[in-house]
């Protein structure tokens, strides 16, 4: 087990399979330790040349997928020891604020009522608590530009679906177990739906696919059901 010496969190080094390293830290999720994954994945991509085929964050860990005919497993993980034994000050990224406009009508929202039921609150209640809060992007994964988000308030709290949902609507905003997030396209999913965005969250055509990156702030702003079809409208029309 080592130790990093700025931020004191340990870690360790495991292999994931033949061709990765994951670097698991043992810390639990908050804004401090994803500053700090973010800066150590930038430390190891400024330092990789083209040893490393890919780089991925999650929550508590980054995972490094090599070329095996370019460096060795044990020299990478000594490469990496000697960038986590480095003093790292966690990152001063500087948060983007987005306001994403979420439609809880019933139409878009198909699990708000059970959900309600289940946190013993109105779907009223339900909506102006997920409102109320500012979420932190922790990272992104699961499909292109779904955003885990942090801040969700305990009194949302939900266990996923028994038995997930086909198709979900891509802009589907659900909350599972402790997190909330967005379904960026259409997919199946087990998240409780409560609404949806009609703002796209993730499109292929620009230089920064996502809408948003680790460490950046969202806050939901419900509309009507009007304002969805014309931002939906808006939309539509500026990607023909």
């Amino acid at each position: 087990m080592n130790v990093a010496d700025s931020c004191s969190f340990s870690y360790k080094i495991v292999d994931n399979g033949d061709a990765a390293l994951t670097i698991i830290f043992d810390e639990p999720s908050s804004e401090i330790l994803t500053r700090k994954i973010v800066t150590v994945q930038q430390k190891i991509k400024d330092s990789s040349g083209d040893d490393f085929l890919d780089i991925i964050p999650a929550y508590q860990s980054i995972t490094i997928l090599f070329d095996l005919l370019k460096i060795s497993k044990d020299n990478l993980k000594k490469k990496l020891s000697d960038i986590l034994n480095q003093s790292i000050e966690p990152s001063n990224y500087q948060s983007k604020l987005l306001e994403i406009p979420v439609c809880y009508e019933s139409e878009y929202a198909l699990d708000l009522s059970e959900l309600a039921r289940h946190c013993q609150m109105s779907e009223r209640q339900v909506i102006a608590t997920h409102t109320s809060e500012m979420y932190l992007v922790h990272m992104l994964g699961f499909l292109p530009g779904f955003l885990y988000l942090g801040g969700l308030s305990s009194r949302l709290y939900c266990p996923r679906k028994n038995n997930p949902t086909a198709r979900i609507p891509a802009g589907s905003v659900g909350i599972g177990g402790e997190q909330t997030g967005i379904y960026p396209v259409e997919s199946p999913g087990g998240w409780h739906i409560i609404g949806c965005t009609p703002t796209p969250m993730f499109d292929p055509t620009r230089d920064n696919p996502a809408i948003a990156s680790p460490l950046d702030r969202v806050k939901f702003i419900a509309i009507g059901q009007s304002e969805f079809l014309k931002l939906q409208k808006k939309y539509e029309e500026t990607t023909q």
